[in-house]
């Protein structure tokens, strides 16, 4: 069956239909990761996009659930150049094409996705419609498309409720959520599956209680924390600070997620007292961004961004440059950060935008890019151990 990309700016791409039948609207933004397809599907922050790979072909490996980095994909569309209808992998569970159809999510196919990716580079990313339909009309679509916003994303992502997730020796060595009884209760009734054996074999975090505002999370973050021995609880977006410090926890991480941060204006307010309460605290993209608005920083959206398991940061301490997986649009506008409050930890080496701040006086770091890194390398996960440290510096110093 035939299908058509059609960008706000006319640009119309044709090829094959492939996913769910069904026609969307959406931001249409590239990722440049040469393998992760499913870790990239089931990423919360695409929520309210639709991802073009650049890799050529996607699906050969097909879908095995273990490496899902949330209970179903997110993004409203998928585009690849080719997408393999027969997978060959030990591990796999179903195809790509099955796994689009049961989830919803339509799709094209049999594109030029290097053209689609060099328009978006040279104009900025723009909206799209994925359709079936062969009698579009370009002068009652492109309005459409340009009326289109993402809107508040991070409230259909985030968990419904509090639960907690329970580090043990057992859970460090054996994997994430083959460990203890109480682990593995808490994330059945969260929802989540097993996952294959964790990487991490240290237990440098043992008996430390870490709480997790979701603002759209992917599992391997909780699962970093827990395969380090921390006790980590997992708050709903939009629950208060107050609730949260109620718990006392030993540190708090504010997770990546979906959408333009200024929109998040009531979580920014529960941050800002998130930080007064010189709790040590760690954040990943947007929650880094939301940090940075919650103490009078500001943000822009990035032409097309950065998404991927190729780019390179530079710690501004050390001078060493890590290789970071990245997915975000927006980024902190370090021209207008109070140095007083906070100072740029880490760049982007390509580009020379922010992709991390220190702030002055606290016990609080945070990055742009991914650690837990799934996909992509594991060069930045050292963090994590990091924060870890900075609790333990603030337990110490009581």
């Amino acid at each position: 069956m035939k299908s058509f990309l059609i960008l706000e700016d006319g640009t119309v791409f044709e090829g094959t239909h492939i996913g769910a039948r069904k026609e969307i609207v959406s931001e249409i933004v590239f990722n440049t990761s040469m393998a992760g397809y499913l870790e990239v599907l089931t990423d919360p922050s695409y929520a309210g996009q639709a991802v073009c790979m650049t890799y050529p072909l996607i699906g050969n490996y097909g879908i095995c659930r273990d490496d899902m980095e949330s209970k179903r994909p997110w993004p409203d569309g998928f585009i690849v150049r080719e997408l393999s209808r027969i997978p060959s992998n030990f591990r796999c569970d179903i195809t790509i094409q099955q796994f689009l159809e049961d989830n919803g999510v339509p799709g094209i196919a049999g594109i030029d996705t290097r053209a689609l990716t060099r328009i978006l580079r040279e104009k900025g990313t723009m909206n799209g419609m994925i359709t079936t339909d062969s009698s579009y009309n370009l002068e009652t679509i492109i309005p459409k498309l340009k009326a289109y916003t993402t809107g508040r994303v991070v409230e259909r992502v985030s968990c419904a409720e509090k639960y907690t997730l329970t580090g043990t020796k057992e859970l460090a060595e054996n994997g994430p959520l083959s460990g203890s009884a109480s682990f593995q209760k808490a994330a059945f009734e969260a929802g989540v599956r097993e996952k294959k054996p964790s990487l991490v074999r240290r237990l440098n975090g043992a008996g430390l209680r870490v709480a997790l505002l979701d603002l759209g999370a992917k599992d391997n973050i909780a699962e970093s924390l827990a395969a380090r021995g921390c006790e980590v609880t997992v708050y709903p977006a939009w629950t208060a600070a107050e609730e949260i410090l109620a718990d006392h926890p030993d540190g708090i991480m504010l997770s990546n997620g979906p959408g333009d941060p200024k929109e998040c204006t009531n979580i920014i307010n529960e941050i800002r007292k998130l930080y007064a309460s010189d709790t040590p605290i760690f954040a990943i993209c947007l929650g880094h961004q939301l940090m940075a608005l919650a103490t009078g920083a500001d943000t822009f959206k990035m032409k097309y961004g950065h998404r991927g398991g190729n780019h390179p940061v530079k710690d501004l301490e050390t001078g060493r440059v890590y290789i970071s997986s990245q997915n975000h649009g927006y980024v902190v506008d370090t021209d207008k950060l109070d140095r007083a409050v906070a100072v740029p930890a880490f760049i982007n080496v390509n580009d020379g935008t922010n992709e991390g701040l220190s702030y002055t006086g606290k016990q609080i770091f945070t990055v742009q890019f991914h650690p837990e890194a799934c996909p992509g390398p594991q060069d930045s996960s050292y963090l994590f151990d990091r924060f870890i440290e900075k609790i333990k510096t603030k337990s110490n110093s009581k």
